[in-house]
């Protein structure tokens, strides 16, 4: 497109720039922004790539808790947010690449604290901000990745380690009750402050039995009948009562009594500080500080738990520490309120973070807690498998710099280290290692680790044949072997068989602790077990020591890659390549060799190996195994898996019938009894499946590129019709823009037959080997139909219908009974396909002329193609009319099938 097509285009109204786009590229495509604001680059993975208009979203920034995004939200990323990066090279080259590999291997990656990305070999590459789908822009944008297409997708992971700490405690208040009205049944405390608001149950029994219930006044007096007023306000419940008790008996002789608390007054109190929801609250009279911390919403993160102040009267009274209560479950520091009372909270004092192999990782606050010995106990101690030699501190320095501090925790000085306010700790784990064990895995019933003593052997392992699964290889038992003093990877193998034959020999190999024993499945591919450990050996690779692999390809159950034991031969390579193959030709194989000359260039040396003489035991024959050499296993000459062919309809004896190499049809045909006296040998049908895939290549291209030309076709349009100059080419080519699309969706939706045209009756009747005849393939299909007496006529025709077969008429008669032709017809390229496939091409003659040229038969086809010449001529339509011809003889094909 031109520039002044492009502005013109801009400058249409978004319904028609909708239109365009629609007819253009699909009913998927939408308007929109070329270009990103964001990004300040073109929305294309590359700009090797075709521009894509993308639609404008608007980016959701609501998080779920502790978890990232919902799969419905398209958010914005943010620091430390965890990605997943995948390549696509755009060339679509297939095979190993390093660069691409390496990236994939790093996931997931996390966005650092400032938001960009880090990827190894690669420069920073800031992110926040962005969304998926333009994050993902931006990568393919960079200079490193332009040969990518790069798709970046937001992880929904839950924080963990460091991440994942929160401040010690403060969920005790996330379900705090709404309210603490006094409870009857609770029973009352014998400290209990009686005051204004109380009452007192009073029960007298003995002379003067009687019941009251007297309620303290406002001046702290009850008015006991027949004694008065007694003073209790300010007193103990315990000490009211026996008040009671001595008035009831020096004045009321012969009487007792009885004194129980009745309701309880209610008390105003104050929470100040660092409270969720700071103010006065009327609590119950029997409310203690929490209860008091409760209603007001607890405590904010910035608040402190450690040194709550209940403050009376200007005086402090008691610092609560709710440590005490959370990991002691102790209570008595829990003091009653009274009428008036503030709880102040005060800021959090010194904290710190403390994570890994500890029952409860948290943040915690320090009162009088001074080393990491304590902090641990706070944690509630290690967890078995700590490694308590291996404790990490960071600490940041007056200097405002980290520093980090190794501790070990098995010495007194280790434990004694004192902490600083934001420290931070981390506990690792033990190695996941076994040292005093050896691990079975694979194709076996009970895998799992054994204990490891000395002289252990893999027949104490496996001790019998019943240990495998069915189709378990017994021939290749593979033992990843860790070599000390620096751990490097090295395998070795046994056959199982020799070594329950032979137990405590060599063919029973003694096992070393941390050895891990692989057993394959004969029926599945083993590069998931192995693929690990030939990439450990390659990177054990060095100059003077390469990786130590060998490959075995060919006619082998297992081929692939392996790695090369000590003292390995050939005859052990095929056992790791799950021995010989049916089609394996065993008289010998191809060892190929690499050698480095020189450092300098690499040369290649072709071994040959007897096989013959390995089976037989020959030592001579059976070749010692360098790195990197590739065994080639050949193929039995002339071997092939017998193939099939289907014949269907009217043969004698139709079904599948297997063929050998070099055979033909007529040899099918005569096989299966010949044609049926109903059969239409000049009507058969035969297809193969190469042909289908050829095809389809060849209908994608041509709709590739009939797009293409309607792109240009559309712009044309909107040129002429935004200028104003030739509204009516404009018009033709909205026209055609119509027509071309339904052309296209009708060649997008085409299926390809696979036919090839053959002349049934001649191939069954000819001499063998006559021309026309056909070598099959596996998967070929002769449809042969019955008899018919019909043509057809099709395409741009009046009535397209079919008619019965008339001995004299031409193609122009049975068009003639169709009514005739329409304005659309192209008279010029009328033709017919015969029943078995071949095209014939008519002579133009007058409308009532007979074309002598075309000998109709029963079962042909008249297609009438679409004039051309009726639609603006632009180049598009000669690729248009060579689209009709195939799809009508596609149409024809799959008629007839």
């Amino acid at each position: 497109p031109t520039p002044e097509q492009i502005d013109a285009f801009k400058n249409l109204p978004q319904e028609q720039q909708q239109a365009i786009l629609q007819s253009v590229l699909g009913t998927g495509a939408a308007a929109g922004n070329v270009v990103n604001p964001k990004l300040n680059t073109p929305n294309t993975p590359s700009n090797r790539q075709t521009p894509s208009l993308l639609v404008p979203t608007k980016p959701d920034k609501t998080r779920d808790g502790h978890y990232l995004r919902q799969p419905d939200e398209n958010p914005e990323l943010r620091a430390n947010d965890a990605v997943l990066i995948e390549l696509k090279a755009l060339n679509g080259a297939s095979g190993f690449d390093a660069f691409v590999d390496r990236i994939v291997r790093g996931n997931p990656y996390r966005l650092n604290r400032y938001g960009a990305l880090e990827v190894p070999g690669l420069a920073a590459i800031p992110l926040a901000g962005l969304t998926q789908s333009e994050a993902s822009v931006r990568l393919s944008s960079d200079p490193d990745l332009r040969d990518y297409t790069v798709k970046l997708t937001l992880l929904r992971l839950e924080p963990s380690g460091e991440a994942a700490l929160k401040p010690f405690g403060y969920d005790l208040f996330e379900h705090a009750p709404s309210t603490f009205a006094p409870v009857s049944d609770v029973p009352v405390p014998t400290d209990y402050v009686v005051g204004p608001g109380d009452a007192l149950n009073i029960q007298l029994y003995g002379n003067e039995p009687a019941s009251y219930l007297l309620a303290v006044q406002r001046d702290g007096r009850i008015n006991f009948p027949k004694l008065g007023p007694i003073m209790v306000s300010g007193m103990s419940f315990d000490a009211a009562r026996s008040l009671i008790e001595r008035r009831v008996a020096q004045q009321l002789i012969g009487s007792r009594v009885s004194v129980t608390m009745g309701d309880l007054r209610t008390i105003r109190v104050f929470v100040l500080g660092e409270a969720k929801q700071p103010g006065s609250y009327t609590v119950s009279g029997l409310s203690t500080m929490t209860n008091a911390l409760f209603a007001s919403g607890g405590i904010k993160i910035t608040g402190s738990l450690r040194n709550i102040e209940l403050k009376r009267g200007g005086h402090l009274v008691t610092v609560l520490d709710l440590y005490d209560l959370l990991l002691h479950g102790d209570t008595s520091g829990d003091r009653q309120l009274l009428p008036g009372d503030v709880i102040f909270i005060p800021p959090v004092g010194k904290t710190v973070a403390i994570d890994g192999e500890v029952r409860r990782p948290a943040i915690y606050e320090l009162k009088s807690e001074q080393s990491i010995g304590q902090l641990i106990d706070i944690a509630g101690g290690l967890l078995p498998d700590a490694d308590q030699s291996q404790v990490h501190l960071e600490r940041i320095l007056p200097s405002r710099l980290f520093e980090m501090q190794d501790i070990d925790l098995t010495t007194s000085t280790g434990r004694a280290t004192r902490l600083a306010d934001g420290d931070k700790i981390h506990v690792a784990a033990i190695l996941p290692t076994l040292q005093n064990s050896v691990e079975l895995t694979g194709y076996v019933y009970r895998p799992g680790s054994f204990e490891y003593h000395q002289g252990l052997r893999l027949s104490d392992i496996l001790p019998s044949f019943n240990e495998l699964r069915p189709n378990a290889d017994p021939h290749y038992i593979m033992i990843r072997r860790e070599v000390p003093p620096d751990n490097k990877v090295e395998v070795v193998s046994a056959d199982l068989e020799r070594a329950l034959a032979a137990r405590g020999s060599a063919a029973d190999p003694e096992l070393q602790a941390r050895d891990k024993i692989y057993v394959f499945d004969l029926s599945a591919s083993r590069a998931l077990l192995i693929e690990p450990i030939i990439r450990t050996l390659e990177l054990q690779a060095t100059p003077a020591e390469p990786a130590q692999i060998v490959r075995i390809d060919g006619q082998v159950k297992a081929a692939g890659q392996y790695a090369l034991e000590p003292h390995m031969r050939v005859s052990d390579l095929l056992r790791a390549g799950g021995s010989l193959d049916d089609a394996a030709f065993g008289g010998e194989a191809e060892l190929t060799r690499y050698h480095v000359v020189a450092g300098q260039s690499r040369e290649s040396e072709m071994i040959k190996v007897d096989l013959d003489a390995i089976r037989r035991g020959d030592a001579a024959a059976d070749i010692a195994l360098q790195p990197y050499d590739l065994l080639i296993v050949k193929t039995v000459p002339q071997w092939q898996t017998p193939g099939n062919i289907v014949l269907a309809g009217e043969v004698r004896f139709p079904g599948k019938y297997p063929i050998h190499q070099g055979e033909t049809l007529q040899s099918v045909l005569i096989r299966a009894g010949g044609f049926t006296d109903n059969a239409f040998p000049d009507g058969a049908v035969f297809t193969r499946e190469e042909l289908k895939v050829k095809e389809k290549a060849q209908l994608d291209l041509l709709a590739n590129r009939f797009q293409s030309d309607l792109t240009v076709l559309s712009l044309h349009a909107v040129a002429g019709g935004a200028t104003g100059a030739g509204a009516a080419a404009a018009a033709g080519a909205a026209q055609g823009l119509t027509i071309g699309q339904e052309l296209l969706n009708e060649l997008r939706n085409a299926k390809p037959v696979g036919r090839l045209v053959v002349n049934a009756n001649r191939v069954l009747t000819g001499p063998p080997g006559a021309p026309g005849d056909v070598l099959l393939r596996n998967g070929d299909m002769l449809f042969v139909p019955k008899k018919t007496q019909e043509i057809t006529i099709l395409g741009e025709v009046q009535n397209p219908v079919s008619q019965i077969y008339r001995s004299g008429w031409t193609r122009d008669d049975y068009i003639r009974k169709t009514g005739g032709l329409t304005q659309n017809a192209d008279r010029k390229r009328i033709y017919v396909v015969r029943a078995n496939g071949d095209v014939v091409g008519g002579v133009r003659t007058g409308w009532f002329r007979r074309a002598q040229s075309v000998d109709m038969r029963p079962g042909d086809t008249i297609v009438v193609p679409v004039n051309a010449e009726h639609i603006p001529a632009l180049p598009l339509w000669t690729a248009a009319t060579t689209i009709l011809y195939n799809i009508a003889i596609a149409v024809l094909a799959l008629r007839s099938l």
